[in-house]
């Protein structure tokens, strides 16, 4: 794996300070000064690693106060949310959250691609659901978490909706952290196989309204699983 780069390095050690607490909503940065001599790099390599932070809305330049902390609903960066709120012992909520979400936006992606979507995407999709079986077969998480991802991916690009795919994209390396994490749980894998072979059906005999309730049951599943499964531990 590569080393992270220092505007990496160091706009993740501020990043560290605000989620811990250390630098409050509100509260100002230390001078560039101050932080490179902190971490030991260049008043350049600190000014791009604010500019990281700004960029993903974590912080913002003010006039005569320099760069202070913004509140969370401005930040635009899903892993930094993440963090900071798991950090705060708020880790149910974010992934109910995360499932309310992915229900928003994959519940009319399956009602747009039912109809649309090719004999080889239903195959794949298919394939997917085999793999997943052979995931929770073999007591491969990996396999059963890429072949979930892969299944959810078809279907919104397939919607014909360039946007929702688009609108998705970032969380999907959030999502593959999470699924890696409860897919661990059986039970789990075996609900998501039934549903995701009923969403297949439901696509497979092109009805929107069908598949839209397809994957919202699949949803609601996932939400009811996350509760009995794995916060309930």
């Amino acid at each position: 794996m590569a080393r992270k780069s220092l505007v990496a390095e160091v706009a993740d050690a501020l990043l560290d300070r605000i989620v811990s607490g250390d630098l409050e909503v509100g509260a100002a940065l230390p001078s560039e000064a101050e932080i490179g001599e902190t971490y030991d790099v260049s008043r350049v390599t600190v000014r791009e690693a604010l500019r990281v932070l700004t960029t993903q809305g974590i912080v913002r330049v003010t006039s005569g106060i320099g760069s202070i902390v913004t509140p969370l609903d401005q930040w635009q960066s899903l892993p930094a949310i993440l963090r900071y709120r798991s950090a705060r012992g708020d880790d149910g909520e974010v992934a109910t959250q995360l499932v309310s979400v992915r229900r928003m936006f994959e519940t009319e992606a399956a009602a747009l691609a039912a109809g649309r979507l090719t004999s080889a995407a239903l195959d794949e999709l298919a394939e997917c659901i085999e793999r997943m079986r052979n995931g929770h077969d073999g007591d491969d998480v990996d396999v059963f978490v890429a072949a979930d991802l892969r299944f959810h991916d078809i279907i919104l690009r397939g919607s014909g909706n360039v946007f929702l795919a688009a609108l998705f994209d970032p969380l999907t390396r959030v999502l593959a952290e999470r699924r890696a994490q409860t897919s661990r749980v059986p039970e789990i894998q075996r609900h998501a196989i039934a549903e995701h072979g009923a969403i297949l059906e439901a696509l497979r005999a092109e009805d929107p309204d069908r598949a839209r309730s397809a994957m919202d049951h699949h949803m609601q599943q996932t939400m009811d699983d996350l509760h009995a499964f794995v916060l309930a531990r």
